[in-house]
């Protein structure tokens, strides 16, 4: 997969057409053709750079219609429950598929990710997302996972949902033993709750935290924290069934 970025620094997925910007078009043959680091001219002599695109590019330019968990959530999530090549997760409420698709490029191709979204909408957007990425290791389900979970022995069961205690007895009768539950929740009485509910489901090494992440601004004359952050976006509750 391929991206173009013009002289401003803007970026743009390519498909299966001709690209067309307001600096021009370039035809789909030409950008099929090309290679990393090349430079393409649309029909009005305005210079683009072609790249591989990597996983961040592809979610930056994907069709959305909610919003997503940020990278430096996903991060923490992963590093947390040591999520990494060959396991099974079990994800739900994907949304348009940005965490779906971290999850499935971590686990790699020996891996499996199952997603569950009640909305049909969103599912059809996600499943766009996904197959456009090119991730042949992801199931997507359009289901409500209160009513239950399908697979067994997974290692990571990822919930973005309103109301993650809901699923907790469902999750610990499918995660293995040594397996992860985590949640992803923007209010601190959702934490609350899902710890409580986690301990009386004897779930152990229980934490939360949240990720705020701040830019550091470069100049000659010195260097300071950048004074816009990325602050709170949701708080990330853990637990281990043992």
């Amino acid at each position: 997969m391929k991206i173009l970025i013009n002289e401003r620094g803007k970026k743009f997925v390519t498909g299966e057409d001709d690209l067309h910007t307001d600096h021009g078009y370039i035809k789909k043959e030409e950008i099929e053709n090309s290679s990393s680091g090349d430079v393409l001219k649309t029909h009005l002599g305005r210079e683009f750079r072609v790249l591989e695109a990597n996983i961040n590019d592809y979610v930056e330019l994907m069709d959305r219609r909610c919003s997503i968990i940020l990278p430096k959530d996903l991060g923490v999530m992963a590093a947390y429950t040591g999520l990494g090549c060959g396991q099974r997760v079990v994800e739900a409420g994907t949304g348009a598929g940005a965490a779906t698709i971290f999850l499935g490029n971590l686990v790699g191709e020996t891996g499996h990710v199952y997603s569950y979204e009640l909305r049909e909408d969103f599912a059809q957007v996600a499943d766009k997302n996904i197959q456009g990425f090119g991730l042949q290791n992801v199931t997507l389900k359009c289901k409500d996972v209160s009513e239950g979970i399908d697979e067994e022995e997974v290692d990571l069961v990822f919930l973005d949902l309103p109301k993650p205690w809901e699923v907790v007895e469902h999750a610990r009768t499918a995660l293995k033993t040594g397996g992860f539950i985590a949640a992803y929740t923007p209010y601190i009485d959702q934490v609350k709750l899902f710890t409580r509910i986690l301990k009386k489901r004897d779930f152990s090494d229980l934490k939360s935290l949240e990720c705020l992440v701040r830019e550091m601004e470069v100049k000659d004359k010195g260097v300071r924290p950048r004074t816009r952050m990325t602050g709170h976006t949701g708080y990330l509750t853990f637990g281990r069934k043992i």
